[in-house]
């Protein structure tokens, strides 16, 4: 299977408030994955990055999946320099902190190196079972508005990779300025240099954050799309969260646009992951069910 459809978050509360998509008799977490899993190939876990993850759950997930599924996750919000809060790290770090870095979100720079190291040590850790089972697709690092395109942000990412030794990263900008005239040629160049995928986005144009429409294949491996919605109204919203943010129901016509882009993308790259990340209602399954028949249709 080359291309790879799914959603962001099985478990999404939308998603089973709408009942929609789960059977009434579905109800616990595991007969969703058990479900979600009988329906798509490929699932991108989000709770990764609020809370370090545990191995415990990678093997749960294991389990209740068929061999073959596949698991995208989001990096824990320290690693991509996002504000994390102290109570998303193990109890044991937590209580290591300095006491006045207990009390606020705290930032990658102001972390103890032995703390941080712990920390992805842990991280790596919680993923190694997924990994061993071969159900891990990527690690998706998304760096923030405020990572801008800078030699030190280079760096970084290559540390990023370093720390994830043995393990698929790809990377998602939300600073345009990464795909502007001036850096768009070293940024994929540099990605290519390191085989690192490059995560197209859907995104609503025209806005001062949004990413330009680049679909560039930069690793041999895998080549990711995630679908954020076209949802012009609510996008700019500060704070807005991602199921008012994101609320958007694509159109055949808007995914259409999307399956030569990825047919072309599969001749570059082993595999194609495409993730709907608007979750409202069963937008996101919808969706994504839609841009398997085009996909399909594609072939024929």
């Amino acid at each position: 299977m080359t291309v790879r459809v799914g959603i962001a978050g099985w478990i999404d509360k939308s998603l089973i408030d709408s009942k929609l998509f789960y059977p009434l008799n579905v109800k616990t977490s595991e007969e969703r994955l058990n479900f979600y899993a009988s329906q798509f190939s490929l699932v991108e876990v989000d709770s990764t990055y609020y809370g370090m993850p545990k191995p415990e759950n990678s093997e749960l997930w294991v389990a209740r999946t068929p061999e073959g599924f596949t698991f995208d996750v989001k990096s824990f919000s320290l690693f991509t320099n996002h504000p994390t809060k102290p109570m998303a790290l193990p109890k044991d770090i937590r209580d290591e902190l300095p006491e006045k870095l207990r009390e606020k979100n705290i930032y990658l720079e102001q972390m103890p190196d032995e703390l941080l190291d712990e920390s992805w040590e842990r991280f790596r850790t919680a993923l190694e079972p997924l990994r061993a089972a071969g159900r891990l697709g990527a690690v998706f690092f998304q760096f923030p508005p405020w990572f801008l395109p800078s030699s030190r942000s280079l760096a970084y990412i290559e540390q990023c990779q370093e720390r994830m030794f043995g393990f698929q990263v790809a990377v998602e900008f939300r600073k345009p300025e990464w795909l502007d005239a001036r850096h768009l040629e070293g940024t994929l160049a540099f990605l290519r240099s390191r085989d690192i995928p490059f995560v197209a986005v859907d995104v609503p144009p025209g806005h001062k954050t949004s990413m330009p429409a680049v679909f560039e294949v930069t690793s041999t491996k895998l080549a990711v799309v995630r679908f954020h919605g076209r949802n012009h109204e609510t996008w700019d919203i500060k704070g807005a969260p991602p199921n008012l943010r994101f609320r958007h129901d694509y159109k055949d016509a808007e995914l259409a646009e999307w399956v030569p882009r990825i047919k072309e993308m599969e001749r570059s790259a082993k595999q194609v992951h495409a993730l709907m990340n608007n979750n409202y209602s069963n937008y996101s399954v919808k969706n994504a069910q839609q841009l398997e028949k085009l996909l399909e249709a594609w072939q024929k």
